[in-house]
């Protein structure tokens, strides 16, 4: 834990066009508004304690740092609604109830755009792979979410995320497409029978 705020804390937050900027202010006042709206409810919850972050300011710019909370509500809203920012909702679960955990992963929320497991066991890696195929439109394993960066992956969500197309796969264009299949017949058809009848 005092690593990961650590890294979060080293994190620049500032403006795109210096070099060392990680990440900038959120697109516009009405993501700004929703993702505060998220980190008032969180602050004033007793099911939710900040690990970092938890602040904002849009004196100059919609700027929000890096916020993690850690709940003990594994249902809580702040694990079941697309947040859309700066913004991690972090619930520790028992050693030993990794089955149920995976169970809650699967049904906590209605959205389903990307999903990150981090594991050495290859065989639970698999496990969990299979068992999330319809909970997420992309998959990260062993690796931070890389979300939407043209050129990256094709990317898309599940559930409430979307139809799962993936933007920027060479399937995406049949999106575009409207197929019809025409069937014609040049002779008539000697009998009703089937060619199975015959």
């Amino acid at each position: 834990r005092d690593r990961l705020v650590q890294l979060v804390n080293e994190v620049k937050i500032g403006s795109p066009l210096e070099k060392e900027t990680f990440t900038s202010a959120v697109i516009d006042q009405l993501a700004f508004k929703k993702i505060t709206g998220y980190i008032d409810y969180a602050n004033g919850s007793n099911e939710v304690k900040v690990v970092t972050g938890g602040t904002y300011d849009d004196t100059v710019g919609f700027y929000i740092p890096p916020t993690i909370y850690e709940t003990t509500n594994p249902k809580n809203k702040i694990m079941q609604d697309d947040i859309f920012g700066p913004f991690l909702a972090v619930y520790v679960y028992e050693d030993s109830k990794v089955e149920e955990t995976v169970e809650l992963v699967d049904e906590t929320s209605a959205y389903g755009l990307t999903g990150s497991v981090f594991a050495q066991d290859e065989a639970f890696i698999e496990h969990f792979k299979d068992r999330m195929i319809d909970s997420v439109g992309n998959m990260y394993v062993n690796v931070q979410s890389t979300g939407s960066v043209v050129g990256n992956q094709p990317f898309g969500g599940a559930r409430l995320s979307g139809t799962n197309d993936k933007a920027g796969g060479p399937q995406y264009v049949t999106r575009f497409t409207s197929p019809v299949a025409i069937k014609t017949q040049k002779k008539p058809f000697p009998s009703y029978r089937q060619i199975h009848m015959e």
